[in-house]
């Protein structure tokens, strides 16, 4: 199964190999919920002289962490589908069955669509990116062209070109998800040109993790 070793606990060191990659997530543990913030939320990272690259929230572990997630405050916190602004549960509950029914259409885990969703737009359909993304899988025009999305403000057409996307990148990175979502983020020619390794910019190399703990996060096990 693409995504069977995803069932690992967070709570300890996890290294992940994949022909020339290897990833390393250490001690990474981040709230699924934020009301608070102090620096262990943080995510840090480095690349050891072995190409692993490390990520934790404790950068205390190894001098050579470096900040590269931080945890946003409460004022610009962005809303998401647990924070005070962000959308209610009733509505998210409206998506469960659009989200269900792509995962069983397209072979993906349920519970990684919703992670995604809630890294890229915290259920927000209206959302709209500095970089011209739209709606709750955060589609650009050239991919929802791509995938035959005409409106991506409607959850159903958006859902369906997003987890398209994501099982593509899963087949392409060979049920890699760490390269699936880095591709989903920076794209796949980035990963390509990185040498099929998570590319090194701040932004992917915290968006990995990021969705990888929203997965494992008691709120999204529950739908």
């Amino acid at each position: 199964m693409l995504i069977s070793f995803l069932t690992q606990s967070m709570n300890r060191s996890v290294a992940i190999r994949k022909g020339s990659m290897r990833l390393a997530l250490v001690c990474l543990i981040i709230p699924a919920s934020l009301t608070t913030v102090d620096a262990a939320a943080n995510i840090y990272a480095f690349k050891d002289e072995k190409g692993v690259t490390h990520f934790s929230n404790l950068p205390h572990l190894d001098k050579r962490f470096k900040l590269v997630y931080k945890i946003p405050t409460a004022s610009n916190l962005r809303p998401n589908a647990w924070s005070a602004s962000g959308p209610r549960v009733v509505d998210i509950e409206k998506l469960v069955p659009i989200i269900a029914e792509a995962a069983r259409a397209h072979g993906l885990d349920a519970k990684l669509i919703h992670a995604v969703i809630r890294a890229e737009s915290g259920y927000n359909e209206n959302a709209v990116s500095s970089k011209g993304a739209v709606g709750l899988m955060q589609l650009i025009p050239a991919t929802a062209q791509r995938y035959g999305v005409v409106n991506s403000y409607d959850p159903t057409q958006n859902i369906a070109g997003g987890t398209r996307y994501l099982r593509d990148l899963l087949k392409m990175f060979n049920g890699n998800v760490e390269l699936a979502l880095a591709g989903y983020n920076a794209g796949e020619n980035a990963v390509i040109r990185a040498g099929h390794r998570i590319p090194p910019y701040p932004e992917t190399m915290a968006y990995v993790p990021k969705v990888l703990s929203f997965y494992r996060s008691p709120e999204v096990s529950r739908f």
